[in-house]
């Protein structure tokens, strides 16, 4: 089985690639879906977080302006949050491998993975990429998205320029959709070819 990373820095069309991966029938598994899953409703991480973090929990799970504006800006705050999130999430991912174990190709999708040194773990890496200026222009139409905002998130990322370097594989998100689409099924098609089927 090949384990292949996904990742691209925000507004690059990550998600769009993945939910195009999936359909090509390659299993994909998302990091931040599970983070959402495990601090959502009923969440297992909801009991540390909420003893580590008072007041950042509640009914609907994690508060996450909250959290966020109780860890933003405090590295070792951010610290003891990751500490609680990432073996949980480590967990799932093994899970995710077992229970693929016979598949040819699996991708990770993992936003901030060479943030994290992630890709030492992996056979190649996707990097999801587009223009500054599309990039920008998507991420100032999400709702509550400001100017600033924006570009605390793209300093805390590695850049797009240094992503596409060390990349394996890029798929250029900054084209049609059709386009984009036939990139990722020519790379699906090289992945398995590579895995030996």
């Amino acid at each position: 089985m090949k384990r292949i990373g996904l990742t691209g820095s925000i507004g690059m069309g990550k998600s769009a690639v993945a939910a195009m991966l999936r359909q090509e029938g390659v299993p994909v598994f998302d990091a931040d879906a599970e983070v959402h899953r495990l601090q959502g409703p009923g969440g297992s991480l909801l009991p540390a977080i909420e003893a580590r973090f008072p007041g950042t929990t509640g009914p609907d799970g994690v508060d996450r302006a909250r959290l966020g504006a109780a860890v933003f800006g405090h590295p070792e705050e951010l610290r003891a949050l990751e500490s609680i999130v990432h073996p949980a999430v480590r967990a799932s991912q093994k899970r995710f491998l077992r229970r693929n174990r016979s598949r040819p190709v699996v991708v990770l999708d993992i936003p901030l993975l060479y943030e994290s040194h992630g890709e030492r773990k992996l056979d190649g890496v996707i990097v999801v990429s587009a223009s500054a200026w599309k990039q920008r222009a998507r991420v100032l139409a999400r709702p509550g998205m400001t100017v600033a905002k924006f570009n605390r998130i793209k300093r805390l990322q590695v850049p797009d320029a240094v992503k596409r370097r060390r990349a394996d594989y890029i798929v250029d998100t900054g084209t049609t959709f059709d386009r984009t689409r036939e990139q990722v099924r020519r790379l699906v098609t090289c992945l398995r070819r590579k895995a030996g089927r």
